[in-house]
């Protein structure tokens, strides 16, 4: 299992340089490449220039660091077909990136639109089609994970959607800070992690609040369609984690190897307060370490 830190919030603080000597100084091996607005930014066609590659790569020489996956989120469920089209154009575009920097794994969304979810289901399936023929070609494994405010929210149907193509290059993500959404507020997360079964290949790690629960947040005004969660430290929100964590150990999910896109991928994704990551990003890897690898 590789142990990864999602560097969203070093990206908008440091240079690339800083950011992977940042995650080397907190005993991290494996960088999951977020969206970065000089390589694989939100919605846009991916950057990634000759002068951003070789201080990406320098960096990772310098540090013995690795990028374990790159996270991408694309509109490639519409709710437009001129967005489906650029999303496709964006996705073929972040494989040849992966691929040429060695990265086997994309870490994505759903994405869409939930007020319309029809139309937005017919055009994902639209996309995969056309892709999976691409990710197969090059070796890619992409992971799915629904979002909150994606056109599905669910775990389980989330899981049906990918467990439906039946593809080694097609593998789900559980996201500890959007489990309250997946299964609606029950927060029930042995039962969500059990449904992934096989399928489960990458596990995100940050804690949030319950958003079913009267006044966790406060959004006015009052009824308004929107969806807020937090990616905090664990143990700071009302994450199971417990149950997260001795869930995966009857699974074997550190012990697992895929047959696309090698070992499964644990990663720390704390956006919350960049002002306490010092020491709370050694102590989830540390956790992570002590609870599924017997560290």
């Amino acid at each position: 299992m590789k142990i990864a830190f999602d560097v969203d919030v070093l990206a908008k603080q440091m240079s690339i340089r800083d950011m992977v000597h940042q995650v080397a100084d907190w005993g991290y091996k494996y960088i999951e490449q977020s969206p970065h607005p000089r390589i694989n930014p939100f919605y846009k066609h991916p950057l990634f220039s000759r002068e951003c590659e070789a201080e990406y790569r320098k960096a990772l020489a310098e540090t013995g660091v690795e990028i374990s996956s790159f996270i991408v989120v694309y509109r490639w469920s519409g709710p437009t077909e001129e967005q489906r089209k650029m999303a496709v154009a964006n996705w073929k575009k972040i494989v040849e990136i992966a691929v040429n920097m060695g990265v086997q794994v994309i870490n994505t969304e759903l994405s869409g639109d939930p007020s319309q979810q029809e139309i937005c289901n017919g055009m994902w399936f639209r996309s995969v089609d056309e892709l999976l023929p691409l990710f197969e070609k090059e070796g890619i494994r992409v992971e799915i994970q629904s979002h909150p405010y994606d056109f599905c929210e669910l775990n389980n149907e989330t899981c049906d959607l990918v467990k439906s193509y039946r593809s080694d290059h097609l593998k789900y993500v559980y996201s500890a800070p959007h489990g309250f959404f997946y299964d609606q507020g029950k927060g029930d997360v042995r039962s969500m992690l059990t449904y992934a079964g096989d399928d489960l290949s990458h596990v995100l790690f940050a804690d949030t609040m319950n958003q079913t629960m009267d006044c966790r947040y406060i959004v006015n005004p009052p009824g308004i369609h929107a969806t807020i969660h937090q990616h905090l430290g664990l143990g700071e929100g009302e994450v199971d984690f417990d149950g997260i964590f001795s869930t995966l150990r009857e699974m074997k999910f550190a012990n697992k190897t895929f047959k696309v896109g090698g070992e499964s991928i644990a990663c720390v994704s704390l956006f919350g307060y960049p002002e306490k990551m010092a020491k709370q990003a050694p102590e989830a890897r540390e956790r992570i370490e002590r609870e599924l690898l017997g560290k």
